[in-house]
């Protein structure tokens, strides 16, 4: 229904995100439009909300697969670069602390 003061044409619906307000197409979704098993309210925006994910779903079925798979490669690269980490150190230990001395040469005598 259009609110207060906005005049929609015979055969046109109210839409407040169209250009003018007005549109050909009728609302499809409705509240109490279908009955979930787990009881939970049937709202348009409920609705709208499922048809998005079931949308993003169809576009994309791997992406769950995608993600197992990514947590696998981050976790994988998490314990090589602690293990490199590790070994850079025990490499370079010595090398690091190492003192390096200047001994000057004792002058000969002739």
């Amino acid at each position: 229904d259009p609110p207060a003061g906005v005049e929609i044409r015979e055969g046109l619906n109210f839409n407040p995100y169209f250009p003018g307000g007005a549109i050909g197409m009728a609302r499809v979704l409705y509240d109490g439009l279908v009955e979930y098993e787990d009881g939970t309210p049937a709202t348009t925006s409920q609705m709208a909300k499922d048809v998005t994910i079931f949308l993003s779903w169809a576009a994309e079925p791997e992406m769950d697969e995608r993600k197992k798979m990514g947590m696998k490669a981050l976790t994988l690269l998490g314990i090589l670069t602690g293990l490199s980490i590790y070994l850079k150190r025990h490499k370079w230990a010595g090398l690091k602390t190492r003192k390096i001395l200047y001994n000057p040469p004792t002058p000969r005598k002739h």
